[in-house]
């Protein structure tokens, strides 16, 4: 009974984290499939996403780790880089079907709209398994992450630190190599933009010690 009213305490929680303009359309769960990821998202309806979360192993993480975590995934929303339903498949074989009867009664213009909706299948499939696609929209959603969090009070020095911790966190957890060379990547990725976030508030301020590598990365 004390781990649900947990559960739910924690739901609430992170739902407070959403900003104002995701909170009508977009809700926090708790992910009731087999082994789920730590945190995913899904489109429950039209215009509908729901942030799905393995409270299991999700309350193992230090609070500040779970709050840019959960801002990462909000920054994929807002991004909209949200994985979606595989249509693409669906498509890819009614273009080619189509295209193939096609051949068979020789209509030019239907079989240009087949190969066409084949293409754009084809093309939608590349972009969604291209790996370094998916690490520029996660390097993006990291930098909303830091945005979100400045936007709920934190310093840009302790956004940058949380998430860098968080992201450690995950390659320690992690024991696939190409999983774990993804978060690493991220990681080395969130280092430069410290560095230049750096370099921006010493010429705001004047000062070289605005905000150093240590307080960044801990």
């Amino acid at each position: 009974m004390n781990r649900n009213l947990e559960n739910m305490s924690e739901l609430q929680r992170l739902k407070a984290l959403l900003p104002p303009e995701n909170q009508s359309w977009v809700f926090v769960e708790s992910a009731i499939a087999v082994d789920p990821p730590l945190i995913t998202l899904e489109e429950i309806g039209q215009d509908e996403i729901e942030i799905q979360i393995d409270l299991e192993h999700w309350e193992e993480l230090a609070l500040d780790h779970r709050n840019l975590l959960f801002w990462h995934e909000v920054g994929r929303i807002q991004n909209d880089t949200i994985p979606r339903d595989g249509w693409e498949m669906a498509a890819l074989a009614i273009g080619l079907g189509g295209a193939i009867g096609e051949l068979w009664v020789q209509d030019g213009l239907l079989l240009l709209m087949a190969l066409g909706l084949s293409g754009f299948a084809g093309y939608r499939l590349y972009l969604k398994n291209n790996s370094e696609k998916r690490l520029l929209d996660a390097i993006s959603a990291d930098e909303r992450a830091i945005d979100l969090a400045c936007r709920f009070g934190y310093s840009v020095p302790n956004a940058y630190k949380s998430l860098g911790g968080a992201l450690k966190e995950m390659i320690e957890k992690t024991r696939k190599k190409k999983k774990r060379g993804f978060y690493e990547d991220r990681l080395e990725a969130l280092r430069k933009s410290a560095s230049k976030a750096r370099a921006e508030m010493s010429q705001q301020e004047g000062s070289i010690e605005s905000v150093s590598s240590e307080n960044v990365y801990g």
